[in-house]
């Protein structure tokens, strides 16, 4: 167990910084996963623990935005974020599923694009974010 994290620590000290985001996706979005699963066993605990993991993951990702450099992007994907927060707190509350999956759906959709950006240097946010209820402007 060790090992593993001291593979993941040298990892995240030589990612570049789009990689990091990258892993920060898949770190809420596996605990949404999860949080899912603890959701169909009714472990009501279990549940709250994964959809709070997902949130503090979220939540960093929101503190790295610099919305003077980052413009209409940050701008853009601090209501995104604030939406798969509201999300997460209504799974929460409302054992709702149905939350669960529209968080997990946009993290998927900004994960896509980020790696994108790790490609061609270039980010789109994408249009089926955009469409998941949020009113944005891009």
């Amino acid at each position: 167990m060790q090992q593993l994290s001291e593979y993941r620590k040298a990892e995240v000290n030589t990612s570049d910084r789009v990689k990091i985001i990258s892993m920060l996706y898949d770190g809420a979005i596996n605990f949404i996963r999860v949080a899912r699963k603890r959701m169909e066993l009714g472990d009501i605990a279990g549940k709250g623990l994964y959809i709070g993991k997902a949130s503090s993951v979220v939540g960093e990702l929101m503190s790295s935005l610099d919305m003077e450099a980052g413009g209409n992007i940050s701008k853009n994907l601090s209501r995104l974020y604030d939406f798969v927060q509201d999300r997460l707190i209504t799974a929460n509350m409302k054992n709702d599923e149905r939350s669960l999956n529209e968080a997990e759906k946009v993290l998927d959709l900004l994960r896509s694009a980020w790696k994108e950006l790790g490609r061609d240097n270039t980010v789109d946010i994408p249009k089926e974010a955009i469409s998941a209820g949020m009113d944005l402007r891009v």
